[in-house]
């Protein structure tokens, strides 16, 4: 039986004793079960994954040499469909971590009301340095491994930290090797031209967009004029900056993972974008202040949004951030002492959950446009997308309302509220 997570009260402030990211999500879980009271047998079912699978595969390098890479797919709960969640290449990937970010899938699956559960995956290496070809072999040795878990109504990855539509059409296409059929469907951001669909690509940053601007109209903040940082600059963070600019905002401070760049003036999206594409970090980014990465957080802003990797918002700094709304674009950026903290100083959160939506709920419309083989063009995908995106803010909003909650234990009650009645409907087999 999994235990529940032990805390101790220091200063009147609970600090969670040796917190790894899985044991944050767990928490998350144990504040929304208790306030739904939901039954024992369930919280025990919710509290782990269904399914978890780890592989060791050998994969031929460049250079002739044989190395041995280990890579994850879990899967934490169908109750509301076939597994959903995206795949990463990063050094630090972890059984724990993807553990935590398909329990998150869950969630953002339901807080969208989008028929699917929560699933991720990942394989832990140092894609940076690999060529192109290492990561063709890697990926479809990864997907060969894996793909007892996949498939169109099983699980549909999509692609996350380090992997792109390219990472997905090698996917995709090692799984039709083996099925003897071409199977768009396995895998969503694909290429276009084997059945991705239009707005996938700036999917996550446009949510994040919508939950900045439906969130500043709550607390009453124009957008025109905003002072918005981004911590975290690759595809979800780039689109969000530059969606954000669009509507009016001033982006004022940007980093990547090694560096940041801080103008009170405002930075230019789209060149800030070319400038890395091009040199692979803001490092040699000359004519405006430089800060860190972590001193980013703490930039004076209007809008804050974190898109780097989970765990960036803590008991450490969260006293010392300045912005009056936080819009989660990356999984996990904050923990839940971080979260009470912000409560207390009157910061809207926008949870995660909620926030980055729009790259499971625009994926949920390529897999349903590769199961009818007929394709929608870039407005009604954007249409389509914001009406899921804001009808999901203002549930999440009413409910916070209801119960004097922040956004993120409502959001958390409404997805395991419905992930709940699923569970209940369907009942326990056999």
């Amino acid at each position: 039986m999994l235990e529940k997570v032990s805390t101790t009260t220091t200063a009147d402030k609970t600090v969670l004793e040796d917190t790894s990211v899985y044991e944050t999500a767990v928490r998350q879980l144990q504040a929304a079960a208790d306030k739904l009271g939901i039954d024992e047998g369930v919280y025990q079912i919710l509290s782990r994954p269904k399914r978890e699978l780890t592989v060791n595969f050998p994969v031929e390098m460049d250079s002739g040499e044989v190395q041995v890479f280990t890579g994850y797919r879990v899967q934490h709960n169908l109750a509301g469909g076939p597994g959903k969640g995206g795949i990463r290449y990063h050094p630090d990937v972890t059984l724990d971590e993807v553990r935590a970010l398909a329990m998150w899938m869950t969630w953002k699956c339901a807080v969208a009301g989008i028929p699917y559960g929560g699933a991720k995956g990942g394989v832990t290496c140092q894609p940076k340095v690999m060529s192109n070809r290492e990561l063709e072999r890697l990926t479809r040795r990864y997907a060969t491994e894996i793909s007892i878990m996949i498939g169109p109504d099983q699980d549909i990855p999509a692609p996350d930290i380090n992997t792109n539509a390219q990472t997905m059409a090698w996917f995709m296409d090692t799984i039709s090797m083996h099925r003897g059929i071409t199977v768009p469907g396995v895998v969503t951001g694909k290429p276009l031209s084997i059945g991705g669909t239009l707005g996938r690509v700036e999917a996550t940053g446009r949510g994040v967009m919508i939950a900045a601007r439906e969130a500043a109209s709550q607390i009453g903040l124009a957008l025109d004029g905003a002072r918005v940082a981004v911590q975290g600059y690759g595809n979800v963070g780039y689109y969000a900056a530059r969606l954000l600019a669009e509507q009016g905002c001033t982006l004022v401070g940007v980093a990547d993972s090694t560096s940041g760049l801080y103008s009170e003036t405002g930075l230019d999206a789209d060149a800030l974008r070319q400038y890395k594409d091009t040199n692979g970090s803001f490092a040699g980014y000359t004519g405006v202040d430089r800060v860190s990465p972590q001193e980013l957080l703490e930039l004076p802003c209007d809008i804050l949004v974190p898109a780097a990797i989970e765990g960036q918002v803590t008991a450490a700094n969260a006293d010392k951030i300045k912005a009056r709304i936080i819009v989660e674009g990356a999984n996990g950026p904050t923990t839940p002492e971080a979260d009470a903290i912000l409560y207390d100083k009157g910061i809207l959160v926008v949870p995660d959950i909620l926030a980055n939506a729009g790259g499971v709920v625009v994926s949920y419309f390529e897999w349903v446009q590769n199961i009818q083989h007929y394709f929608w063009d870039l407005d009604e995908v954007n249409q389509q997308m914001e009406s899921i995106m804001v009808r999901s803010f203002a549930e999440v909003t009413e409910l916070a309302r209801e119960e004097g909650a922040s956004m993120r234990d409502a959001a958390m009650l409404l997805a395991v509220g419905r992930v709940v009645e699923a569970m209940r409907v369907r009942g326990v087999y056999p």
